[in-house]
């Protein structure tokens, strides 16, 4: 009986995590629609979404599908949301936080290389207002927009630093043409890998750690640094571009004009084209999918890439004694055939006699960390600007001598 019970048990959890799953992907929903989506009854639905909105997880609000009455169930959220955008080369992801810090809506949607910002921003506009919708919530409860972008930044100007890295963007105001389609929010722009570097320290890995280095290995390769528990951005913005960082004198020109750079060993095309001849074309997260399955000659490039890039980071290393390094990107998705090799050429080229070996982390939230990084900063620049006009109200009655509508009388 025991026995069964406990399978009861492991089954309402199994529905539990897919009815907030398909919440999350797709949005708000009937409750007849979540039990077609996840392949349960209706009754069971309505049980879980009951002990779900007691638990503050839902909420329910009356609507009307094919001219009945319907309950509409959607992710409970506080008032003020933040846009999480992340935008690479070929992929743009969105997502919706509140002050939870946790993704409430998380779509992502393929671009061409070469895509051009007037587009892509089109596309961001609308996947924003879709995914409030999502959520039964208007664009008076979207508070700000965090942009994460897969190129670096300039810090005075908000716009990419470096010519030809995201060829077209140059010159965008990418904060500004966002805040002025949205009623003139405040936008916040940064790297991508310094993002997901915020995330990891609010509610990933590096939580609770004040000093640590953020490594992104995917399609190029990026750092993140946190020190005292915020973004080191450096006096431009590029700290952490050790993609940058020559890995050989006489190799290929890098887009950044460079010769030799990390990036032109480690990214997806380099990577990918070792494998034309025995295995066709290939995509990073083909290479991946084969490594994990198995596939040696898969398995053998990600290894040799985590090598090169556990060699640049060590050099990162030793200049900011870190305390941890979490690794994320679509590379780290292939566990140990790249963890391994990464850590064992990052301790190899550290001091041999250090008082406190280097740990290394897997991100908690490899692929989304990112644009998730970008919502949670801007809810928090939000916050903090609630809270510095509340003290600066609280000193401007101090001075006025206002003591809330109490007299004192001698």
């Amino acid at each position: 009986m025991a026995k069964r019970l406990g399978a009861q048990g492991s089954q309402r959890e199994t529905n539990r995590a897919n009815l907030l799953d398909a919440i999350h992907r797709f949005g708000a929903m009937t409750q007849v629609e979540l039990a077609e989506t996840i392949g349960v009854s209706t009754a069971t639905v309505s049980a879980l979404v009951h002990q779900l909105v007691d638990e503050g997880q839902l909420r329910t609000n009356g609507t009307v599908r094919n001219g009945r009455r319907a309950s509409l169930v959607t992710l409970a959220h506080r008032e003020g949301l933040a846009a999480g955008v992340c935008i690479l080369r070929h992929s743009l992801r969105v997502v919706l936080v509140d002050d939870t810090r946790q993704p409430f809506v998380d779509h992502t949607y393929p671009l061409p290389r070469g895509h051009q910002p007037d587009t892509t921003l089109d596309i961001v506009i609308r996947m924003i207002h879709e995914s409030l919708g999502q959520m039964d919530a208007d664009e008076a409860s979207l508070r700000a927009i965090g942009v994460a972008v897969g190129a670096p930044i300039d810090a005075r100007t908000d716009t990419v630093a470096v010519p030809g890295l995201l060829p077209g963007w140059e010159d965008t105001a990418i904060g500004d043409i966002l805040s002025a389609a949205f009623g003139g929010i405040p936008v916040l722009v940064e790297n991508d890998a310094n993002m997901a570097a915020f995330c990891e320290a609010r509610i990933g890995a590096g939580n609770g750690v004040d000093d640590f280095v953020y490594v992104n290995a995917g399609d190029g390769v990026g750092a993140g640094i946190i020190q005292h528990g915020e973004v080191y951005r450096g006096v431009t913005g590029l700290a952490g571009e050790i993609g940058h960082v020559q890995v050989d004198s006489l190799g290929a020109i890098c887009q950044c004009g460079n010769r030799g750079c990390l990036n032109t060993v480690v990214d997806e095309r380099r990577l990918c084209s070792q494998l034309a001849v025995t295995h066709g074309d290939l995509t990073l997260d083909d290479l991946v999918a084969k490594a994990i399955e198995g596939d040696s000659g898969c398995r053998r490039v990600i290894e040799d890439a985590a090598l090169r890039i556990g060699n640049v980071t060590s050099t990162l290393c030793i200049a900011y004694d870190p305390a941890l390094v979490v690794v994320g990107g679509q590379l780290s998705r292939a566990g140990d055939d790249f963890l391994g090799p990464f850590r064992e050429s990052l301790q190899r080229l550290l001091f041999p006699d250090a008082l406190t070996p280097i740990e290394v982390r897997e991100a908690q939230h490899p692929m989304v960390n990112a644009a998730l990084g970008a919502g949670i900063m801007a809810i928090e620049g939000v916050e903090r600007e609630a809270l510095a006009s509340g003290r600066e109200g609280s000193t401007r009655k101090k001075e006025r001598g206002d003591t809330g509508g109490a007299i004192d009388v001698d």
